[in-house]
């Protein structure tokens, strides 16, 4: 168990700029009132933390939601920092619109990884859809226009450059399940080891809480650190990306974010991509 200033909690987010800005503080010991222990925290894109959390390999880690129904019984949900919001969902794209000719099941579709949550909505929109082929999130594009794959589902920084590049929208599959489920779009969040003490937790969940409001209080604070990292440097795509994906539901998840999340996991159970678990996905303080 984690617990003790000898063993620093280890800690696993995306580089793009919705998790440095959360983290920024944290991890630079702004926002650690908490008094915990860090190793310095590993950046890697989502499919690969999604990977990483089915070998369990850290306390602490951004994940998908598509893929934290598959290790409930390691992790729980904290309740900051997530990613929720409504026409902020994954994209479905391609060079040019779908005729008569064509279905949607018959083309080989691009994900950014088997976990991810994107390709969790397309195979609830579209269960038919078999031929997929998954890769990191930002060599989506650059495959569609190869001519590599039919079509994509994008996600982070390529929902802003996607006309640009001269690429259709085939679906908005955000859109499709907020009309259908009548709940914003949960798309990531931190969840932590069952194992560390709950008290431990709370107080991660807490510094997690901190570091977002003060980023939010001081928005030109981490910019640095998220041009380090961000894929795309336009700074204008950066601040939409912020915008879209941080807001409310990050700094806590409240009655309707944890709605979303439940009816998400569990219509994911229905659908049989998700194995049934007995267990809360929420930390409870107890």
């Amino acid at each position: 168990m984690t617990d003790s200033v000898d063993c620093p909690l280890t800690l696993g987010f995306s580089p793009c700029p919705n998790d440095t800005f959360i983290f920024h503080a944290l991890v630079h010991g702004l926002a650690n009132e908490m008094g915990l222990t860090l190793a310095p925290p590993i950046l890697a894109d989502v499919e690969t933390l999604n990977e990483w959390a089915m070998e369990r390999r850290f306390d602490v880690t951004k994940l998908s939601f598509h893929a934290l129904g598959h290790v409930i019984d390691d992790y729980v949900l904290l309740n900051s920092g997530s990613a929720l919001g409504r026409g902020c969902g994954p994209l479905l794209i391609a060079k040019k619109p779908l005729d008569r000719s064509n279905r949607l099941a018959d083309l080989r579709i691009a994900i950014p990884g088997r976990f991810t949550t994107a390709a969790m909505l397309l195979k609830m929109y579209e269960p038919a859809c078999r031929n997929l082929v998954g890769m990191r999130f930002d060599e989506i594009m650059p495959a569609l226009a190869r001519g590599d794959v039919d079509a994509g589902v994008i996600i982070h920084e390529s929902r802003f450059t996607y006309r640009k590049e001269g690429f259709v929208r085939l679906v908005d599959l955000g859109s499709w399940w907020e009309e259908r489920s009548g709940c914003p779009i949960p798309l990531g969040g931190i969840a932590a080891r069952r194992s560390l003490s709950n008290e431990l937790i709370a107080r991660i969940d807490r510094g997690i809480k901190e570091s977002v409001r003060r980023a939010f209080a001081d928005p030109q604070d981490p910019r640095e650190y998220i041009r380090c990292h961000a894929q795309e440097i336009d700074e204008q795509v950066i601040c939409n990306h912020i915008e879209l994906y941080v807001n409310d539901f990050s700094v806590d998840l409240a009655g309707e974010g944890r709605t979303a999340i439940e009816a998400f996991l569990s219509r994911g159970r229905e659908a049989g991509i998700l194995p049934d678990s007995s267990l809360s996905v929420f930390f409870e303080k107890r």
